[in-house]
């Protein structure tokens, strides 16, 4: 087996050139205000999901279900906006559940 050696060029290609030179933004783009610290379910979800990991989903789902039991419903649509923020289609087939 041979081993076969390419010197690095000198970045005068055109497609290095144009990569090289681009213009950067002066600002990266997730530090605008865009109402994202704001979103007090987003951030909730994010913590869930910090304190649970994958399974965030199937806590969230179970929380949403012992909330029906207890009859809390201001808890239950919280769980279920959470739920959604994870999977939309897992907490409309929930919502069905809950709503027969």
């Amino acid at each position: 087996m041979s081993i076969r050696f390419a010197a690095a060029g000198t970045g005068e290609s055109a497609a290095v050139t144009r990569v090289l030179r681009a213009p950067r933004p002066a600002m990266p783009a997730n530090d605008t205000d865009n109402g994202i610290g704001q979103d007090f379910l987003l951030r909730s979800a994010l913590r869930h999901f910090a304190q649970h990991g994958l399974g965030a989903l199937d806590a969230a789902r179970n929380a949403a279900l012992e909330a029906h039991a207890a009859g809390a419903s201001e808890e239950r649509e919280h769980w279920l906006a959470v739920c959604r923020k994870f999977d939309r289609r897992a907490a409309r087939a929930l919502t069905r559940k809950l709503n027969d």
